[in-house]
């Protein structure tokens, strides 16, 4: 098929944001499809300009958008809506026999179907995170205008997908308690990534013998965005803390975003940056493997918001792949994951002087470390290998595409 894939935060290894779609559209071209992604030129393109440019076989438009997590949100609306134009402009142009569009933003949908529509093809809509349930928990939109919008924006592209991919299963039931069929809505979860992030400890080492700072010491990371969602600061308090209970272990927070000066002030403030807490830019995803080697406890962090629970983090899948016990500060299906398989810890999202103790109790019991991160890789294996979830993925876009012709 030739496939046109909307992901206005597309990026590759070489980047520093998550390559779901880049592993999923890579394996399309191996398997014959032709793809052409329609992205956008934003933030973390790095040295990528306006244009295009061809990745591992995959078409790649950047459209002159950009975009950032420290944009405010009217800037960010604007990009988002910018995109949607500048994607069906670029569409029209291509021939194709399905469109596919995954969110956030869900205004993705909008050129998705509007391209659909204008060549009768079908139309395969993924959803990565709630919307707009987040946006309406966290304030990003307030007014009653506003919210009725997106709902309406929500219900119009549920309703003109010929399928719905969501990312977990409780995202796939609130679909469905949308009104949507069952029938036509799948569950393909984020993936793990074993090739690249289950490496020789080898090259963990390495990376401890250059870090001054770490050395021998426990280290306990976080990777990603530093968004106000993302409530890291939550990791510099238990930093704190840790400072007096066991101030050998170290934290190191790599990302950038709307949150991040406001995470190393509060660092500062606390006595805790540069000693035992330490902060990096934001880093491409192929340089994130040695650390992860190098961890000793992976992260994943939200505000404690019920709408956050079905979400599907990819931190905590690398942190699978790379074999490393996890730790997360909320409910919901990763939670129950962590906890019936005995790969990692599940702390409070509102106490950190009761999750640096838990922390402390999980790092100085190493039997119990090492048999965590067993279960993490055996569930990245078994579970959320990224080839076997494509083998759900391309079966999804094949028969839809029969369903789209009337095969």
């Amino acid at each position: 098929m030739n496939i046109i894939y909307l992901h206005q935060y597309f990026s590759t290894p070489a980047m520093s944001s998550g390559t779901r779609s880049f592993e999923m559209a890579r394996r399309l071209v191996g398997k014959g499809h032709k793809v052409y992604v329609l992205s956008s030129n934003h933030a973390r393109t790095h040295n990528k300009q306006s244009g295009f440019s061809k990745e591992k076989g995959i078409h790649v438009w950047w459209l002159p958008v950009k975009y950032s997590n420290n944009m405010s949100y009217p800037r960010r609306v604007l990009a988002f809506l910018a995109y949607c134009y500048l994607a069906v402009v670029q569409g029209r142009k291509l021939r194709y026999d399905l469109v596919f569009a995954t969110s956030t933003p869900l205004t993705v949908a909008i050129p998705g179907i509007l391209l659909a529509k204008l060549k009768k093809s079908p139309f395969v809509l993924e959803v990565r995170d709630l919307w707009p349930e987040l946006p309406v928990a966290i304030g990003a939109l307030k007014s009653r205008f506003s919210i009725w919008l997106a709902k309406l924006l929500e219900k119009w592209s549920y309703n003109n997908a010929n399928h719905i991919i969501g990312l977990s299963p409780a995202m796939c039931q609130a679909i469905a308690n949308f009104g949507q069929d069952p029938g036509k809505i799948s569950n393909i979860p984020n993936g793990c990534d074993i090739d690249l992030f289950n490496i020789d400890p080898e090259r963990g080492r390495k990376f401890r013998d250059k870090t001054r700072w770490l050395l021998s010491n426990p280290l306990v990371i976080y990777t990603g965005t530093l968004g106000r969602i993302n409530q890291v600061d939550y990791l510099v308090k238990i930093a704190q803390y840790m400072a007096e209970l066991s101030p050998q272990v170290r934290f190191l927070i790599i990302g950038t975003g709307f949150e991040e000066k406001n995470i190393s002030d509060r660092a500062v403030k606390l006595g805790v940056l540069n000693k035992n807490l330490f902060m990096v830019g934001e880093l491409p995803k192929n340089k994130l493997p040695t650390i992860y080697s190098a961890a000793t406890v992976c992260t994943s962090l939200f505000m404690p918001i019920p709408e956050m629970e079905a979400n599907s983090a990819n931190k905590f899948f690398d942190g699978l792949a790379a074999g490393k016990p996890i730790m997360i500060n909320y409910g919901g299906w990763q939670a129950e994951l962590l906890e019936q398989n005995n790969a990692g810890i599940v702390v409070p999202p509102d106490d950190p002087a009761t999750a640096v103790q838990q922390l402390n109790i999980f790092i100085n019991d190493k039997d119990r470390l090492r048999r965590a991160g067993a279960a993490a890789l055996r569930l990245a294996k078994t579970n959320f290998d990224r080839d076997k979830l494509y083998q759900s993925f391309e079966h999804i876009l094949l028969s839809t595409a029969d369903y789209g012709t009337g095969n």
